[in-house]
């Protein structure tokens, strides 16, 4: 099934509606970018991460990579050390355990949730996307490769 719809700028697009049963074995996905926001009054920030969760298949986790030559051109006096540790910790609260403290207790939706959390500290979610996978693993990689690296 597919619906037309004319954007502001006179253009027509075709948008696919799949219902259930009909992805093709793919599953609807959600995700958001990690940003790295050294000076919150300037609001400059890198990507540094993507945070994908999957409700079908019980799936949140994250991908992260600093750029730390990145980093500090925005910030000279970055805390890279801390903004590590803040990005090991939202992977740490993906993978659930003894390392995800409180939120180990939560399941996968409720843990993704609290981690998109508007916030204002160095680390920040985007906006929240989504999509169709297969493997909501592999689609953290790809993911990280296409926004972050």
């Amino acid at each position: 099934m597919s619906q037309h719809h004319i954007h502001m700028a006179g253009h027509v697009v075709e948008r696919h509606i799949t219902r259930a049963g009909q992805g093709g074995g793919r599953d609807v996905f959600e995700y958001a970018l990690l940003r790295v926001v050294p000076r919150v009054e300037r609001g400059e920030c890198i990507n540094a991460g993507v945070v994908v969760y999957c409700r079908a298949r019980s799936y949140v986790g994250a991908r992260v990579h600093l750029d730390e030559a990145r980093l500090l051109a925005l910030d000279p006096d970055a805390d890279v050390a801390g903004v590590r540790a803040a990005l090991g910790a939202v992977e740490d609260v993906c993978g659930g355990g003894a390392e995800a403290g409180q939120a180990a207790r939560d399941d996968a939706g409720r843990r993704f949730r609290w981690l998109i959390a508007p916030r204002s500290t160095v680390v920040q979610p985007g906006p929240v996307h989504t999509g169709l996978t297969t493997d909501p693993a592999a689609e953290a990689e790809r993911l990280l490769g296409l926004l972050v690296r």
